[in-house]
């Protein structure tokens, strides 16, 4: 990969994971450096919460397809990768933030969605499905995680038309929890994920793997 990979800060009870500075593609490395990230996470004791963010233009551009045009033979195994990693996250035991400093399309916006609020920049960055305009069907874990999250008329135009949505309109549509000026973004994040941090443990994944029951078992049935 020629992005930064990524990797793990720590602000006090809360831990910041930046996805790197390029587009942020679901690299198979890129994959298990996020992996990677998730498990210092949940090894740490005490208070804690998570913000996801990147550097630069991307928050993430979504699957790596051109890894995937010459690795077309381990499809299966990356697609449930993929999927494992959306399931981490909609179930970690803790807060989790997304702080979508720039464009969040295909699986980057459903990572957005894996995530318990999003704070996103209200200037400039799209939110987008675009799978219907690339002719690339949701998987059936795709399509649980979005349809999960979004409210129903919002699932389906975003699905179907794959319309691109600034920070306002993203908004008023509950695609996301905040819409703020670039340098507010981060903050905003951090504010949320720390009012949080001590709500992490047992109690707290129980209630999403109950929420999440069919979703989870639909992201990781391979």
């Amino acid at each position: 990969m020629s992005q930064a990979a990524p990797h793990l800060d720590r602000r006090d009870d809360v831990f910041v994971l930046n996805l790197g500075d390029g587009e942020n593609r679901f690299h198979p490395d890129w994959v298990a450096a996020v992996d990677a990230a998730l498990d210092e996470v949940e090894k740490a004791e005490g208070a804690k919460a998570l913000v996801t963010t990147a550097t630069g233009k991307f928050f993430s551009n979504g699957l790596d397809l051109d890894w995937l045009g010459s690795h077309a033979d381990q499809m299966g195994e990356y697609v449930a990768a993929v999927e494992g990693l959306f399931a981490r996250m909609l179930g970690l035991p803790l807060i989790t933030v997304a702080a979508i400093q720039g464009h969040a399309f295909a699986a980057g916006a459903m990572l957005t969605l894996a995530h318990d609020f999003r704070v996103m920049r209200d200037d400039r960055g799209f939110w987008c499905l675009p799978e219907v305009d690339i002719h690339i069907p949701f998987t059936p874990g795709m399509n649980a995680l979005i349809t999960a999250r979004l409210a129903p008329q919002v699932a389906h135009e975003s699905m179907t038309t794959g319309r691109r949505y600034g920070g306002a309109d993203a908004r008023d549509l509950a695609i996301v929890d905040r819409a703020v000026s670039e340098d507010a973004v981060l903050p905003t994040a951090l504010e949320i994920a720390t009012a949080n941090a001590g709500k992490t443990g047992d109690t707290l994944g129980t209630i999403k793997a109950r929420m999440y029951e069919e979703t989870l078992k639909v992201l990781r049935d391979h």
